[in-house]
């Protein structure tokens, strides 16, 4: 793959947490090397308050965040995606579209902060640690000299980078 900018999805099955905040942090740290996007095979059709409130003391921007179908991305027009990066066990396991182009994926798992039950200091407190995995996610992956790697290389790392905690 040459130097370019390259566009990655992320998807989960409601596109209200891990997706968004995949979604959020890939474009405020890849920033001219990177795009990012999320949707969800169900999607729930709002972003979860705490994914906003998390990303917005972050200071990274919420701007476009919506809650959307992975359908959208297999459409004619749709950008053409270069990863696609499941994080949550259900939209690992689920018959995804035919992506265009066929890009690469991987599954990079995490529990849903969304699930959590408790006081807000709970929801908050497992926001952040999704937000953490993520982010330690994201890094490696933006790090990864991908123009120089062949194809099996590279999906090797961006699969390796699923199991990192």
């Amino acid at each position: 793959m040459a130097d370019r900018v390259y566009k990655v999805l992320f998807l989960c099955t409601g596109n209200s947490a891990r997706s968004i905040l995949a979604e959020a942090i890939l474009n405020h740290r890849g920033k001219g090397k990177f795009v990012g996007f999320s949707a969800g095979s169900h999607p729930k059709g709002a972003v979860n308050p705490y994914a906003l409130a998390l990303l917005q003391r972050m200071g990274m921007s919420t701007e476009g965040l919506r809650s959307k179908a992975w359908d959208e991305f297999a459409q004619p027009g749709a950008p053409p995606l270069d990863f696609v990066f499941t994080v949550c066990d259900n939209a690992a396991g689920e018959v995804c579209p035919v992506w265009p182009g066929q890009p690469m994926t991987a599954h990079w798992g995490q529990p849903d902060p969304a699930a959590v039950e408790g006081t807000d200091l709970d929801k908050t407190t497992a926001f952040r640690d999704g937000f953490r995995m993520l982010e330690r996610r994201i890094n490696l992956f933006t790090a990864l000299p991908i123009s120089s790697l062949d194809r099996l290389a590279l999906s090797y790392k961006v699969r390796e980078i699923g199991k990192s905690q």
